[in-house]
């Protein structure tokens, strides 16, 4: 787990320190195990080719957030790669639960839920040797993003590395195969910034190489057209919200040019919800006081609270 802590760079999954993920039991084809002893097979398809999905939930009050949404996107991801979890919703939710459970939580919990299409019986490529079924695991660690991360915000440079076509592999996916999004975190860590600020295939301006990237610039929100990015849940929550609340929203396509301008600029995933921008390519965006993106926030913990409560009504 990435802490935040010194001068240590910060990144958008960096969370307070906690000893209790020294310890934690998770959940690998059915059985709970330490994760000192939590392994899968060297001959799995999602270590050998990074054939697999997954998804990534936080838990509030005894509640993931958002958890139809989420199954959603997993379900049609693996269906579009022929790929059968063998398991229902109800049964996913019942592991996750299990599995947060067995670790003693109920808030500030995170997990990622990885689905691989399961072990081969030779080492290569073809989907048919994968022949006993997917491999399932759950990580779910206690984790509270960095305080420093709302205060400080991250610092972001423009990479050479870009999202690609659909055809090629569709930047919807939210699959193992992260490796486009490792080089821009590289290439954006040898330009001294915390995380890349990755364009389409087009030249605009489109998603960092772990979260969706919006812009203010004066008084409406900008994000890229999803075209060319996974469409992540936190990001439709806050287009969902601007619309509610009579924030105007656009979905376009545009440069660099208009986020060097911006007066602020903010990214959004699970983990972290909405984190502040302070710079890109070295650039200082806004005057630091961020009032839009605070509103955003404010309104996405109230969206949180509305859930957990209409979950809890249901029990």
């Amino acid at each position: 787990m990435t802490t935040a802590t010194g001068s240590e760079a910060l990144t958008t999954h960096s969370a307070e320190q906690d000893a209790r993920n020294d310890d934690l039991l998770i959940y690998v084809n059915g059985e709970l195990v330490h994760k000192d002893e939590a392994k899968v097979s060297v001959y799995d398809s999602g270590f050998m080719l990074g054939d697999g999905m997954w998804e990534g939930m936080r838990l509030y009050e005894g509640h993931w957030a958002f958890f139809d949404e989420h199954m959603d996107r997993l379900f049609q991801s693996c269906k579009a790669v022929s790929l059968d979890i063998g398991l229902s919703r109800d049964e996913i939710r019942a592991l996750l639960d299990r599995t947060a459970a067995a670790n003693g939580m109920t808030s500030d919990a995170h997990c990622r839920l990885m689905i691989t299409r399961g072990r081969k019986a030779k080492p290569f490529q073809h989907p048919s040797l994968s022949r006993w079924g997917p491999t399932i695991v759950a990580i779910v660690e206690h984790s509270k993003p960095a305080e420093a991360l709302a205060a400080k915000g991250i610092r972001l440079a423009s990479v050479p590395q870009v999202r690609g076509l659909p055809h090629s592999q569709d930047p919807k996916f939210n699959s193992h195969s992260k490796l486009n999004c490792v080089i821009a975190c590289l290439q954006a860590e040898q330009a001294g910034a915390d995380e890349g600020l990755m364009l389409d295939p087009h030249g605009f301006v489109n998603t960092t190489n772990a979260c969706n990237f919006f812009i203010v610039r004066k008084g409406a929100v900008w994000t890229s057209t999803g075209d060319y990015c996974m469409n992540g849940v936190t990001r439709q929550k806050v287009i969902d919200l601007c619309r509610a609340h009579d924030i105007p929203v656009f979905e376009k396509n545009f440069s660099l040019y208009e986020a060097y301008g911006a007066d602020e600029a903010f990214l959004t995933g699970t983990f972290g919800a909405q984190t502040p921008v302070a710079e890109i390519d070295g650039r200082a965006i806004g005057d630091g006081s961020r009032p839009l993106t605070q509103r955003i926030r404010a309104l996405y913990k109230d969206l949180i609270a509305a859930y957990i409560a209409r979950q809890e009504a249901r029990l």
